[in-house]
């Protein structure tokens, strides 16, 4: 039997389904739809940039942009705006003035991240005891809700999708190059500096798309753990690029169907789908000798 208690067409406290003729009536919902619909987008935008986060060794980078995305949020808040309209400038400002910061000292990037993710997430816990009364909006954020997502969301994660894929696919001999060896890529003369700054920006526009499906505590494994599991599969980067994509989506389809089941959070049933994935592919390869 399905239960279901609504609040209006994004939001409902609860649901729990117990039969597959409930998920399809289930699936009649608007609410639903765009959910799966996000998850499909979300997926493969994870799946792609997920590739060169892991590769490149950003995902201290996108981890960090995701927690000091909690000042955007309660900016949001404060103000009495949609959070996701503070998330999408903050994110693209921190994450090029993080770059900037490690391209004009001598510290190393991991020290340049956690000192301004330190001082982000200090203002943002501040700006956070600001806010009086419901905080319903700052905690859908931090711990995401999938099944929350309107068609602005679902039209924000479109353009970021479209254009991240436009960007890398048309760019990928040059980007596969500075993923590999970024000497070499700099004397056959590739703007590295704007290659850079182009993916950090792509980056932390996916971040903050993406926040509200799974929520600042868990974005980072969103964008890690499909890629880290298809490398586990292939070492052909094409095949990786694919594999990654296809992990992103269906783990997060499967994500959501498994929090209706079990009546359990969206956001953290589709990391925990995903975590399981890995750990299944891992004992796969690592006991069966598989992966191309």
């Amino acid at each position: 039997m399905l239960h279901e208690l609504f609040l209006n067409d994004n939001h409902f406290t609860w649901l729990a389904i117990t039969t597959t003729g409930d998920l399809l009536t289930l699936l009649q919902f608007p609410f639903m739809q765009r959910a799966m619909v996000g998850a499909v987008l979300m997926g493969i935008l994870g799946g792609l940039l997920g590739c060169f986060v892991t590769l490149r060794q950003l995902s201290f980078f996108s981890h960090a942009v995701g927690h000091a995305a909690l000042v955007g949020v309660a900016l949001g808040v404060l103000l009495q705006l949609n959070p996701t309209w503070m998330l999408l400038p903050f994110t693209l400002v921190f994450g090029v003035v993080v770059i900037y910061f490690i391209d004009k000292t001598d510290l190393a990037s991991d020290s340049v991240l956690s000192i301004v993710l330190s001082g982000a997430l200090a203002i943002g816990i501040i700006l956070s005891s600001l806010i009086q009364g419901y905080r319903g909006n700052l905690m859908a954020v931090l711990f995401g809700d999938i099944l929350a997502i309107d068609l602005t969301d679902l039209i924000l994660t479109m353009l970021v999708l479209v254009g991240g894929s436009i960007f890398l696919l048309s760019t990928l001999r040059q980007q596969i190059l500075l993923t590999l060896n970024l000497g070499v890529a700099k004397v056959q003369g590739i703007p590295v500096q704007i290659y850079r700054y182009g993916f950090v920006v792509l980056l932390s526009l996916a971040v903050a798309v993406a926040i509200k499906a799974v929520g600042v505590l868990l974005v980072n494994a969103f964008l890690v753990i499909p890629a880290s599991t298809a490398k586990l599969m292939s070492h052909h980067f094409g095949r990786f690029l694919l594999l990654s994509v296809i992990v992103g989506s269906t783990t997060s389809i499967a994500g959501i169907v498994a929090s209706g089941l079990f009546n359990l959070a969206s956001g953290p049933s589709i990391v925990l789908v995903q975590f399981l994935g890995f750990v299944a592919v891992f004992g796969w390869v690592k006991f069966m000798g598989k992966g191309a």
